[in-house]
């Protein structure tokens, strides 16, 4: 059950613009690349995906009569690289790519076509715009959230599991996104009681042997991140802190949802709402480069009661009423 409206992304009057004030669609029709890294079968990316369809038919723009979507489906593996020219190939208006592995793909690809990324953490340091308030380039988008609020999820895991004293945080190397929420998460560490270890994610083996090493001693937690290794592998990680029994956090709605204890992050999917009106400013004639990159105000706090009850937690009442969602 939802507690309370969220707060719209700052700057969202870039989003969807008034009625009276659209011009008229070209009858030609126009094409969007849309590349994302969930499975096509995911109801996550379904989410995704009806959100910016229907964003895109408010604006006016009607997929199968003036537009047409070229969808690309776990556009985060190997293959990334390919499956970027590929999209470039099919000779897109405009592209929208969701997380770092495939946007610095298609800026590989493409130093002309339009690209809006969404769930991008730090788009500077990926080099992918030159600021936030002037991209330049061919690159703009929306950011899920400061690095910074990294420290919220140890917060939580403490306030959620006071007897936690060992909090254990999946990583993966060479993600610079990783390593700056990790710094901030170790920056909270000290305040909290908390010693910090790491877990890698380069494959299952490596998290079940990670995970169940680092439960041999009392009074361990666990934190996930927001960066596309980690996502991915969220079900295992869900399932092994269910089996040993570990409270844990992470940083999508999501992942609470499908049964993980806790979560705390951006509403990344009203990013794809904001990003229809990207779209279609750019297919109306605007540049990428002159449109500022967005982030993110809009945050979602999820708490899975039959995931406390299973491992024996009481969640303070005070944490349950500003909750944006719980479920029973």
């Amino acid at each position: 059950m939802r507690r309370r409206d969220f707060i719209t992304l700052l700057g969202g009057a870039a989003g969807l613009r008034p009625l009276a004030a659209r011009a008229q669609n070209s009858a030609r029709v126009r094409r969007v690349g849309f590349v994302i890294n969930y499975s096509k079968g995911e109801p996550e990316a379904k989410r995704r995906i009806d959100v910016f369809v229907k964003a895109m038919a408010d604006l006016g723009w009607i997929d199968g009569k003036n537009l047409h979507i070229d969808y690309r489906f776990d556009v985060d593996g190997p293959d990334v690289e390919a499956i970027a020219a590929e999209v470039i190939r099919l000779g897109p208006d405009v592209i929208l790519a969701t997380a770092p592995p495939s946007v610095v793909a298609l800026q590989h690809a493409t130093g002309t076509v339009p690209v809006v990324f969404v769930a991008v953490t730090d788009p500077i340091a990926l080099g992918i715009v030159r600021s936030l308030a002037h991209p330049g380039g061919n690159f703009t988008g929306f950011s899920p959230a400061e690095v910074g609020i990294s420290g919220k999820w140890l917060e939580l895991l403490k306030e959620i599991a006071p007897h936690v004293k060992r909090a254990a945080i999946f990583q993966a190397a060479g993600n610079l996104g990783g390593q700056e929420q990790i710094a901030a998460i170790k920056a909270a560490a000290p305040t909290a009681g908390v010693d910090i270890s790491l877990i890698g994610v380069k494959d299952p083996d490596e998290i079940a042997r990670g995970v169940d090493a680092f439960a041999q001693s009392p009074n361990g937690g666990l934190i996930m991140l927001r960066i596309a290794e980690d996502i991915a592998v969220r079900r295992q990680i869900i399932a092994l802190a269910e089996r040993y029994r570990l409270p844990a956090v992470y940083p999508l709605r999501f992942c609470a949802t499908e049964g993980g204890l806790v979560s705390y992050g951006p509403d990344v999917v009203d990013e794809y709402r904001q990003a229809a009106g990207y779209v279609d400013r750019i297919l109306k004639g605007e540049k990428p480069g002159d449109l500022p990159v967005q982030t993110s105000s809009k945050f979602e706090l999820v708490i899975n009661l039959k995931t406390a009850k299973g491992l024996n937690l009481t969640v303070p009442p005070t944490l349950l009423a500003t909750a944006d969602e719980v479920i029973e």
